[in-house]
């Protein structure tokens, strides 16, 4: 009695060592901070809804457990747009800092990053990154595509085309619609979860648009982007009429009877966050009746 065993004292010798060589570790900088998954997902349900083509993670973060599900997207256009992305995280921070902020009986679902590949190929980083992380005079446009060179928001079914149209130029929108697994995941996540209203950021036109297919506007959505669009002082549009687009997801949503907007941000770089905010505040308060 009293005594230690050999084994024992082996066992405490050995914790002793690993406690040891771990301080020695961070105070010579080697051991990395903690992952950010974890810091991101303070308040927050991780769920993996896909791989890229080139197998990276497509993740959604899920705050509030209402019955009433809002749903917000960036990056479907990667690193060409890649200021949607720091958006959707910045939106993130502000959750869980703010917890209190969603109101009772809704449900926040946000994917930050829909096309992982293409914010690679321009950020040549994995994961989570902020605006500094941006090279300087780094050519964006080819991160607007997923690593087959499809354009993943022509990649819908909605009006799709094996071709389609980008500006002046044509791009490939896959073989079929959903060919693309960015585009898939997006699909099975709103099948899965049925939200009340989908939000896609983009950039850069400065303004909210309406979605559409072959039905039309849906009362539901004039709504939507009206509401968002008067509090966050950006143009409400009803189409977008500057050339055809085919195979949107927004366009795919109004087809299942889903309302849902583009919001495009002024410019590449801006976040916006102010004006956007004002905006989600303004449809946690619509679809709560507050």
């Amino acid at each position: 009695m009293g005594r230690f065993s050999g084994r024992q004292v082996v066992s405490v010798i050995f914790v002793i060592a690993i406690i040891v060589v771990g301080l020695f570790l961070v105070f010579r900088g080697k051991t990395p901070l903690p992952v950010p998954v974890v810091q991101e997902a303070l308040g927050a349900k991780i769920e993996v809804i896909g791989k890229s083509v080139e197998g990276r993670d497509i993740n959604s973060y899920t705050y509030g457990d209402g019955s009433t599900t809002l749903v917000f997207v960036g990056g479907i256009h990667g690193g060409y747009e890649w200021n949607s992305v720091v958006l959707a995280y910045t939106f993130m921070d502000y959750l869980d800092a703010n917890p209190e902020v969603i109101p009772e009986g809704l449900r926040v679902a946000i994917i930050p990053s829909a096309n992982p590949d293409g914010v690679y190929k321009v950020i040549g980083k994995e994961g989570r990154f902020t605006a500094l992380d941006v090279p300087e005079g780094v050519a964006q446009e080819p991160g607007r595509f997923n690593a087959n060179g499809v354009d993943l928001n022509r990649n819908f079914d909605c009006k799709w085309k094996p071709t389609a149209t980008w500006r002046g130029s044509v791009v490939s929108a896959g073989t079929e619609p959903f060919s693309e697994p960015e585009a898939a995941a997006i699909r099975n996540f709103v099948l899965a979860n049925n939200p009340n209203a989908v939000v896609f950021w983009h950039s850069q036109a400065n303004a909210v648009y309406a979605s559409e297919c072959e039905k039309g506007i849906l009362p539901a959505t004039l709504q939507l982007m009206n509401t968002y669009a008067k509090a966050a002082g950006y143009p409400a549009v009803d189409t977008f009429d500057a050339y055809e687009v085919t195979g949107d997801a927004e366009g795919w949503l109004a087809s299942i009877n889903i309302p849902a907007i583009t919001v495009e941000l002024k410019t590449h770089e801006d976040v916006e966050w102010e004006k956007n905010l004002k905006g989600i505040e303004a449809l946690f308060k619509y679809y709560t009746n507050e």
